[in-house]
């Protein structure tokens, strides 16, 4: 088998074999094929494309390109949820709480933020002493006495993935959407849950910036999952403003933890629960999702979401007393409003610019070594739909350089249209559920 009979043969438009693709994954990854004819594959595979046993059979070769995780030592269904990341989505500091609570196994294995989306690691660090970095031993034991753990992508896992991404990444392949389904599914597929929830962003603020781009997407990821023996579905959720009130890691923490007390913001609720319903009957727990949703928002009445959270904090060596106080997380040295510049109602608000403006008072990487400020960000008072005054606030900005905060000042006010109406409002969940029959 040549690689340069590979490369032809998807640039006539044939279709690859499950031995062919093994080939060139399993090669690439011991580097005993070129960059530069990798290069040429995905270059013939973006005009080309994948059908849908070439896409699983790419998913499934970089998923065993690494380490697969074996969870058979957890009891019960093992149930995982990913999001295609977003700007202020903390859904999974709140969520994995609440499905623990109804006695989910939760075993996620979660990454760091870069650019303008947040990572759920870097929020968990807003707790004193949380570590993620913990050997798989410690994962499994905790994940049967608690119902909940998540910890840090190994170097390990789908290592395929990062070398055929990187160079994805500098060849202009990176929008086709069997490469991308391919790469996401790899990771989960490679993590070992049994079921898998997927929230698909769609919007200024996501990957995938259209409703249209965003089903198709979902679709393939379902596909993919239930093709590989995963019970898998997804939700398709709007990312054209932000999730919530808060972005910024500590504050989003403690937006997280304001939800477990009853009092999170509607737009972000949605979500946890539509998820997490999806994420108790993928467990067996409920039925259906009227039963999933009561049960989710029991544990919130009866606190016994926040008391799984104090748990899983203190599990990984982070500060429980956080949880009860979230005064306790990291704080910005100033909170300053940023006030309205013109009576109006609120017709959109940029959510990629919103995250620019956290990572311009330093709560993002705009290089992976890049350090994280946990303490500021941005805390929006109006959303679109809502009208304001001339002066009243938009925002709070938190935030520790007034340097850095004046250029995110700036940056701000160009994520925000106004109107004289509130025109109309897109719905939080876009599309519910998406199972390949």
């Amino acid at each position: 088998m040549r690689m340069y009979d590979i490369i032809m043969k998807k640039r006539n438009g044939g279709r690859l074999s499950t031995e062919e693709i093994s080939f060139f994954i399993s090669g690439y990854t011991r580097e005993e094929i070129p960059d530069y004819q990798v290069s040429a594959l995905m270059m013939a595979i973006y005009f080309q494309g994948l059908d849908e046993e070439e896409t699983l059979a790419l998913t499934m070769a970089m998923a065993h390109s690494g380490e697969m995780l074996d969870l058979s030592a957890i009891e019960g269904v093992k149930v995982d949820k990913h999001s295609t990341g977003g700007v202020g989505d903390k859904t999974s500091l709140a969520l994995a709480p609440m499905a623990a609570a109804c006695g989910i196994k939760v075993a996620k294995m979660s990454g760091r933020g870069l650019g303008h989306t947040g990572g759920t690691i870097d929020k968990l660090e807003s707790f004193k002493g949380f570590s993620t970095a913990i050997p798989q031993e410690q994962f499994i034991r905790q994940v049967n006495g608690i119902g909940i753990s998540i910890m840090g992508q190994t170097a390990d896992l789908a290592p395929a993935d990062k070398k055929l991404y990187a160079l994805r990444d500098v060849t202009a392949t990176v929008d086709s959407m069997s490469l991308i389904a391919s790469s996401i599914m790899s990771k989960k597929l490679a993590a070992g849950a049994d079921a898998i929830v997927l929230d698909v962003k769609t919007g200024s603020g996501a990957f995938m910036k259209t409703e249209e781009e965003a089903l198709a997407l979902a679709r393939e990821m379902v596909k993919i999952g239930n093709g590989a023996g995963r019970h898998t579905i997804a939700v398709v959720s709007d990312m054209d403003q932000p999730l919530g009130r808060a972005v910024g890691n500590a504050l989003e923490v403690k937006e997280a933890i304001d939800t477990l007390r009853g009092q999170g913001p509607a737009d972000f609720v949605a979500p946890c629960l539509t998820l997490g319903s999806q994420m108790l009957i993928a467990g067996g727990k409920a039925q259906d999702t009227r039963q999933a949703r009561d049960m989710l928002q029991q544990t919130i009445e009866t606190g016994a979401a926040l008391k799984k959270l104090a748990q899983f904090v203190q599990a990984q060596g982070g500060d429980p007393a956080a949880v009860y106080d979230p005064s306790l997380l990291p704080r910005a040295a100033y909170t300053e409003p940023i006030p309205a510049p013109a009576d109006g109602y609120i017709r959109q608000i940029r959510c990629d610019e919103i995250g620019m403006c956290s990572l311009m008072l330093g709560g993002g990487r705009e290089t992976k070594d890049s350090e994280i400020d946990l303490s500021v960000g941005l805390v929006l008072t109006a959303k679109v739909g809502d009208y304001v005054k001339n002066g009243e606030p938009l925002a709070y900005m938190h935030f520790n350089d007034p340097v850095k905060a004046a250029a995110a000042r700036e940056r701000f006010y160009q994520a925000y249209s106004f109107g004289a109406d509130a025109g109309e409002k897109a719905p939080v969940l876009i599309h519910r559920i998406l199972q390949e029959s």
